[in-house]
């Protein structure tokens, strides 16, 4: 079977989901990156503003205002929330697809959407039938849709973590809890104090506690896997590093798993995910690290389940890493695109994690 080559777009390529959309895709032996724009860098060469590139792509950025995407078959959007909705439309009338990296898309309701992040939706009807940009768990509606919403990086460990004791039951779906950490980087590439070298570096803190954007794309999403409602408690921090996002979550057992042993609750999880390449379920009791997982599309996680007064408790906990701007960012996107077009999910995405 002869592979499309696939003319791709990106909106928005200086920020840093935009450079990793740029870094995957000029490993991608059936894409060919077509225009990239900016607001603010029109006609600059876009190895000029990242030598890394330097010797791989000639291309400057285009004028975002007037951009014409028409000779792309698919346009990603790494932009703020808001920016893709504004040209969904035109662009899916011109026979283009849409991959959007900010929130426009996420949400099956546009009423919470607009709720959530303040503003109105753009694009109602076309909402509808985005698909949610979670492969592993969503892989058919991603293959049929012409706009895809990517998932955010917090959401995708804690849906990954979850997912396979949601489906099986064994445990309580209104009192989840997940204790989340991210890299700098999770909070993009703008000057603010708290984001300054020498207030993020040996520090640790949690924010937004009360009510991150994440927790109802989360909240939402589990509710569907579980059947039914769902609680959760979501706590993020910010950790002293550039890439990187450690989960810890926690699932009480229901009556049903507790009647399971620790190599049965393994099992769900081996079951669940022994197909998917990117997803690398470790054995039992062991501790992922970030670092293993930096630069890769390689979501890794383990099981534990702590000792209870009379042996095995009631709490399984699942440690989940991944690095936040590819399998939480850019890497997801470009693992829906290769399914969008029919393309084997490993290409562009098949680097190994750096060490050290």
């Amino acid at each position: 079977m002869t592979l499309q080559t696939v003319k791709v777009g990106i909106v928005g390529g200086t920020g840093y989901t935009g450079v990793e959309l740029i870094r995957l895709l000029l490993t991608h032996p059936h894409a060919r990156l077509t225009r990239i724009s900016s607001r603010k860098e029109a006609g600059v060469r876009l190895d000029t503003m990242f030598p890394s590139l330097r010797g791989r792509c000639e291309l400057e950025f285009s004028d975002t205002a007037t951009a014409d995407w028409s000779d792309c078959d698919v346009v990603f959007y790494a932009t703020p929330h808001g920016v893709a909705m504004a040209d969904a439309e035109r662009l899916v009338s011109a026979g283009a697809r849409i991959i959007d990296l900010a929130a426009d898309f996420r949400y099956r309701d546009h009423t919470t959407f607009e709720r959530i992040y303040r503003m109105p939706h753009a694009c109602p009807d076309l909402n509808r039938e985005a698909a949610y940009g979670l492969v592993e768990l969503n892989r058919a509606d991603i293959a049929k849709a012409r706009i895809v919403g990517n998932p955010g990086c917090y959401p995708t460990t804690m849906q990954i973590g979850f997912a396979p004791l949601l489906r099986a039951g064994v445990v309580d779906a209104e009192h989840l809890i997940a204790n989340c950490a991210s890299g700098v980087s999770g909070a993009g590439k703008k000057a603010e104090t708290d984001y300054l070298l020498c207030e993020a570096g040996d520090n640790f803190k949690a924010y937004n506690v009360s009510g991150h954007r994440h927790h109802s794309e989360t909240v939402a999403r589990l509710a569907e896997i579980a059947g039914g409602p769902v609680g959760l408690i979501f706590a993020p921090h910010l950790a002293p590093m550039i890439r990187g996002m450690h989960s810890t979550l926690y699932a009480r057992l229901n009556r049903r798993g507790m009647a399971m042993g620790n190599d049965e609750l393994q099992a769900l999880y081996e079951a669940a995910y022994r197909d998917e390449w990117f997803i690398d379920v470790m054995p039992w009791g062991c501790y992922p690290e970030t670092r293993t997982a930096r630069g890769s599309n390689v979501l890794r996680l383990s099981l534990h389940r702590p000792s209870g007064i009379q042996g095995d408790g009631d709490t399984v906990m699942v440690l989940v890493v991944q690095d936040n701007l590819v399998k939480g960012a850019a890497g997801a996107a470009v693992q829906s695109m290769n399914v969008m077009f029919g393309l084997p999910e490993r290409y562009g995405l098949d680097h190994l994690p750096l060490s050290p």
